[in-house]
């Protein structure tokens, strides 16, 4: 990565394979009619309105306006005008940033060196989905309630350096089940062996027993007015949170119809919340306490989804079309994949990914070598002489004026 003279966003932006990048924007015409504001524009702004948190088209073009000079190594010639912003955003289309994220996950993904959470070597995954409010009279589009609009967002989260490996985006009235069956079980697959943890929201017979058929395990919470039937008592260590361990056939019509085989029933105590969590799941073989991990472990999910919210700009809007707030939001998650990747790139062992995204937002046009700054992030500058110059060893003293 070249470091001379480029800031610290023109180096992050050189983690992009631009040649890839300029396959998918010709594949979808993104730079027809471009007049001098291209695609490339458009996601580097896009970029900085989260990395900089700019609350408005304004601060998007006035904040890179104020860095003339600092622009060209971004690929970029001149600070776009709020109209060619909000134009680009109404009218390329959304899928550009679609493509960019998977590919740049890709990447990520290849070169993840992270440690893993539990010693199975079973993939494992959370799926969940979270509703992103919006005003209904702004955005007529959006359908959710009567009064109320909304967009949801559907993620697939890997475990391994939990990052969010599918995202499906839908109006906020399609309920979470109605987007796992008719769109993300095409396009997303889980790999046989692998596990799913999810909470009771994604309760549906027909769908644990197509993963029962594919060869993937899941673990969720039981619904409180399921009826089944006990087959086996397991043994259970005394002085554990473990309070039952069963095996069990779900009795109801639709159940035994559509998911005919044995579960697991696991009754866990809380003691953080002083409640009893019942948990099901089709893995026979691992240990209770083992599964109650798995489940608690879903929690990283929420945090991600309370990650995005409180720290990229996907809250508020910069425009209200549809494809505006898609643009939006794939660049967030963008935005998401390159922070997690420079916390795996850095030695820093205090680095939380809310601590990188403040404290990069007050440097992304320091020049700095990258690495050197993710490793070690609160290093002194030179220190100036008496007489108010700056000394830099080798080059004599420099004028700081």
């Amino acid at each position: 990565m070249q470091s001379k003279g480029i800031s610290l966003f023109g180096q992050m932006l050189q983690l992009f394979d631009r040649a890839r990048f300029a396959k998918v924007v010709a594949q979808y015409r993104g730079d027809k009619a471009a007049k001098g504001f291209t695609t490339w524009g458009q996601m580097v702004s896009m970029l900085f309105c989260h990395l900089a948190k700019a609350q408005s088209l304004r601060e998007i073009t006035g904040g890179l306006q104020s860095c003339i000079g600092k622009l060209s190594h971004l690929g970029v010639q001149r600070s776009p005008s709020r109209s060619n912003l909000a134009y680009a955003n109404e009218h390329r289309d959304w899928r550009i940033y679609q493509d960019t994220f998977f590919h740049l996950l890709e990447k990520v993904q290849q070169q993840w060196k992270g440690k893993r959470t539990f010693r199975f070597k079973n993939k494992l995954y959370s799926l969940d989905a979270t509703v992103i409010d919006l005003c209904l009279s702004m955005f007529d589009w959006a359908t959710f309630r009567t009064t109320k609009g909304a967009i949801k967002l559907h993620c697939v989260l890997d475990h391994d350096g939990y990052l969010p490996c599918f995202v499906h985006i839908t109006e906020g009235i399609v309920h979470e089940v109605t987007a796992l069956k008719e769109s993300m079980l095409e396009a997303f697959s889980f790999v046989k062996g692998s596990i799913v943890v999810f909470d009771r929201g994604y309760t549906d017979y027909w769908l644990f027993g197509y993963w029962m058929g594919e060869g993937v395990y899941f673990v969720t919470r039981m619904k409180r007015k399921a009826q089944y039937r006990v087959v086996k008592r397991l043994a259970v260590a005394a002085g554990t949170s473990i309070l039952r361990d069963q095996l069990i056939c779900l009795t109801s019509a639709k159940a035994k119809k559509e998911c005919p085989d044995v579960l697991r029933r696991i009754e866990v105590y809380d003691s953080e919340h002083d409640t009893v969590i019942v948990l099901l799941t089709n893995h026979l073989t691992f240990a209770p306490s083992t599964i109650a991990q798995i489940y608690r472990d879903r929690w990283q999910i929420e945090v991600f989804f309370k990650t995005i919210k409180q720290q990229l700009k996907i809250k508020t809007f910069v425009g209200t079309s549809a494809n505006a707030v898609r643009i939006q939001l794939w660049t967030a998650l963008i935005a998401i994949l390159l922070l997690k990747y420079l916390k795996m790139l850095s030695s820093y062992a205090h680095w939380s990914l809310s601590n990188l995204i403040a404290l990069l937002r007050f440097n992304l046009f320091l020049y700095r070598d990258l690495t050197e700054w993710l490793n070690d992030p609160y290093k002194s500058p030179p220190a100036l002489d008496e007489t108010g110059q700056l000394w830099l060893p080798g080059l004599g003293q420099q004028s700081v004026a």
